[in-house]
């Protein structure tokens, strides 16, 4: 069984000491292609980096939503030489976030630089990781809203493969109509750790409506382990538990969800190997 982790933070402090142990134990449980994005110019290049360095593993850059005070000319144009790497797959995680961002001025700095960024990736024909949270973590709200009317905007230009395959919605964490509207642009939905636990019902319900061929499954390791593991840090591994999940929600097979969604990543970003 071959299965695909399209958003792990290998590069985060919290797998210095047994970071290769990770990716070992990730190949050993069946993972064929991890993706690791960036959050800003640094972590973009570690991404890179490990991907350099790692069969199997693959690169995404760009500036997260809570990282822009790291955003500047200098920085952006390191980030987009960093895309022209063979190993670099997205631009991402890019988005916005209004949890973590109050003030109405960083937030407009926010849809700014991702429309940039979104921009970008039409030029460099790469589809793009978006990150999204609502400012109380509600289902729907403001930035549901404005992140639509964005990726709205951006995909009335797009064409060719970049048009029927635009991106993900990594870890979706919205209503039903969200998701619909984002299917419509042709996005993917990613599905991580939250979905396999037990007071999520409303999640698995949303789900339940995605079709099989648009759905990715994502650790978002360091964070959201899945049941079993809830509380502990989360490695790319663990990504089997929630196929298990999205198998006992769409009455398939977990074989049959660990092919479907690695042949729907492999679509998405088109490894090339």
């Amino acid at each position: 069984m071959q299965l695909t982790d399209t958003h792990c933070h290998l590069d985060y402090d919290k797998f210095d000491p047994d970071r290769a142990d990770v990716i070992k134990r990730a190949k050993d449980a069946g993972l064929v292609r991890l993706l690791v994005p960036g959050l800003h110019h640094r972590s973009s290049k570690e991404a890179v980096q490990l991907a350099e360095s790692n069969s199997g593993v693959y690169a995404a850059v760009g500036f997260h939503p809570t990282d822009l005070d790291e955003f500047s000319e200098e920085t952006f144009q390191q980030v987009k030489e960093l895309a022209n790497h063979p190993k670099v797959m997205a631009i991402g995680e890019i988005g916005i976030d209004y949890y973590w961002v109050k003030e109405a001025g960083q937030r407009a700095f926010q849809r700014e630089v991702l429309k940039r960024q979104l921009q970008f990736a039409q030029e460099v024909n790469k589809p793009v990781v978006i990150h999204m949270r609502e400012e109380n973590d509600e289902w729907f709200g403001q930035a549901s809203i404005d992140l639509l009317a964005i990726l709205t905007e951006w995909c009335r230009d797009l064409s060719g493969t970049l048009g029927e395959k635009p991106g993900v919605l990594h870890s979706f964490n919205g209503e039903l109509e969200t998701a619909q509207k984002a299917l419509a642009l042709n996005f993917y939905i990613g599905v991580t750790g939250p979905v396999t636990y037990k007071n999520a019902e409303k999640k698995r319900e949303v789900i339940k409506q995605i079709p099989l061929d648009r759905l990715l499954i994502e650790t978002d390791s360091p964070f959201l382990a899945p049941v079993p593991f809830r509380g502990k840090r989360n490695e790319p591994a663990y990504v089997a538990h929630i196929a298990d999940k999205i198998a006992e929600i769409h009455f398939k097979s977990p074989a049959d969800i660990a092919e479907i969604t690695t042949a729907n990543a492999e679509r998405l970003f088109a490894w090339g190997d």
